[in-house]
């Protein structure tokens, strides 16, 4: 089973970010846990990251043609982006959005999420694991 692993703006930069907010891993390092862990779940994760909108929305055009599951972290895009929302909801697999941080203990305008209402689910403030969750409730929803 393949997945797809979207994350947005700023991901790549972990190792410069607000460890206290964002944990120790760098984005390498965050994308080899979620490979590993896809692969001990019997999944094949395809890792992405993007800080453009535009390329975010294609990317979810093309899981929807394939029907590929997602889990997304759309990070900044979150809060405001209807246009990645409504690519969002063309998927017919489960989708997952997924945040290192809480976004509710945070501030005030990091409280919305634009992409929740199209999710399965979304899995948030457990650093890193947060994927890992993610990955493990994709295999629940799968079978």
């Amino acid at each position: 089973m393949k997945i797809m692993v979207i994350n947005g703006p700023n991901l790549a930069r972990l190792d410069i970010r607000d460890s206290s907010i964002y944990g120790d891993l760098n984005y390498a390092e965050l994308k080899s846990l979620i490979e590993t862990s896809a692969s001990s779940a019997g999944m094949q994760a395809d890792v992405r990251q993007s800080n453009d909108e535009a390329t975010i929305i294609g990317w979810l055009h093309e899981a929807a043609d394939a029907k590929l599951p997602v889990i997304i972290n759309p990070a900044a895009f979150t809060h405001y982006s209807y246009a990645i929302r409504d690519a969002a909801e063309l998927l017919k697999a489960p989708l997952i959005e997924v945040h290192l941080s809480n976004p509710m203990a945070r501030e005030e305008f990091r409280h919305t999420s634009v992409i929740s209402g199209v999710a399965s689910g979304t899995i948030a403030g457990f650093g890193p694991n947060s994927y890992v969750l993610a990955i493990n409730a994709l295999k629940s929803l799968l079978g």
